[in-house]
């Protein structure tokens, strides 16, 4: 099969979109089939490197941290994917390179699925002032994307309610994003793990808690970090993996609230599983993720994830099993104790991530992705 993959997001930019972008491409190549990308330029350049086209852009930070919007126009590179001729278009965003998809998929009649990647409403404070307008504009345009495409895959059950509470009446198929256990199912490297811990001045005796993602408002750090002082643990550290808009705010609000913690910055996606494995437990307060891929990685790394219930977890975290979900701060404050406190507890909680993240893989993702697109094909249900 010739799969066309189309994406705002791609390496070498960090995020949920091109984790799962990346492994899709690779595990779609590894089952045989022929791929091509098509992807925002870094600039008003566009050109082509292998299977990936580049298309010329500008920023968009001013709208969103890191966005950018495609400029150059494409009737070449239209040209060249319609002699190429994919049998069917996998959309990841729904701006700029959406267009591109659509524009394909009426010119070659082929399908387009659709990825719905994020929960758009809890992003609306970067543009509307007013949540109730965000959440209309977002309601609209769900559906104005979705009526354009054959399926959307939801990475969670959470994502399909949402898009059904918005009023979207096209096939949804729930496929969670997999992860590349290859680097976690690899024993650890002692040495490198001891330099690490000696770089960040990790003390051993402690209970390390990792937060690992995007510092971003929301992503509640601070009513994580308020939750982790209020717990009153001595024995704990905070390491902080990421980077983001509300970096300072979080620090700061670590230092007035006494919490130690440890903040690494961004670091290479090669370090990602070493860093998990310097942590004890995974901790997070978000719920606008629309699939915990940082949990399914901390998990795979053998990490219990203590994050807030959100249906987007729900058949992934299980209570006392691999973690919990708390409902609030008296909850959290339970479970870290119970897990700090515990030597037994923790040794169940780290064999059950481990066994856990297996359901997650990236081969079974890869193979539920052609599965449906072969039903996409066969079923002959266009876009609009």
């Amino acid at each position: 099969m010739k799969i066309l993959i189309t994406t705002d997001w791609y390496a070498p930019v960090i995020n949920g979109v091109v984790t799962s972008v990346l492994l899709l491409e690779r595990e779609l190549r590894a089952l045989g089939h022929e791929v091509r990308v098509v992807t925002l330029s870094s600039n008003l350049h566009s050109y082509r490197e292998g299977e990936v086209y580049y298309i010329g852009s500008v920023s968009a930070s001013r709208i969103y941290p890191g966005a950018r919007l495609r400029m150059n126009r494409t009737r070449s590179l239209l040209r060249e994917l319609v002699a190429w001729g994919p049998d069917v278009i996998h959309s990841q965003c729904e701006f700029s390179t959406f267009r591109i998809a659509h524009v394909l998929s009426e010119r070659l009649g082929v399908p387009i699925v659709h990825t719905y990647h994020t929960v758009y409403e809890d992003y609306t404070h970067y543009v509307f002032p007013s949540r109730r307008m965000g959440k209309y504009v977002v309601s609209y345009f769900s559906r104005w994307i979705c009526k354009r495409t054959s399926c959307i895959v939801a990475p969670s059950r959470k994502v399909e309610d949402l898009l059904r509470r918005y009023g979207v009446q096209c096939r949804i198929e729930v496929i969670p994003t997999g992860v590349d256990l290859s680097a976690y199912r690899r024993s650890p490297d002692g040495e490198k793990l001891a330099a690490l811990r000696q770089r960040w001045d990790i003390p051993r005796e402690k209970t390390v808690l990792i937060y690992l993602g995007r510092m971003a408002k929301e992503k509640h750090l601070e009513q994580l970090i308020d939750q982790i002082a209020d717990a009153g643990r001595d024995d704990i550290v905070l390491l902080l993996v990421g980077d983001g808009p509300d970096r300072e705010a979080a620090l700061e609000r670590a230092r007035e609230r006494g919490v130690p913690f440890r903040f690494t910055g961004m670091v290479p996606h090669g370090e990602v599983a070493d860093y998990y494995r310097l942590g004890d437990i995974f901790v997070t307060a978000s719920t606008s993720e629309t699939q915990g891929l940082t949990y399914f990685e901390a998990l795979a790394a053998g990490l219990p994830v203590l994050c807030r219930r959100d249906p987007c977890v729900d058949g992934v975290i299980e209570d006392g099993a691999n973690g919990w979900q708390y409902e609030d701060a008296w909850d959290f404050t339970c479970h870290l104790s119970d897990f700090c406190d515990s030597a037994e507890l923790r040794e169940k909680l780290a064999r059950g991530a481990k066994t856990s993240s297996e359901r997650f893989s990236a081969e079974a993702f890869g193979a539920a992705a052609v599965g449906l697109y072969e039903s996409v094909r066969e079923s002959a249900q266009l876009p609009v």
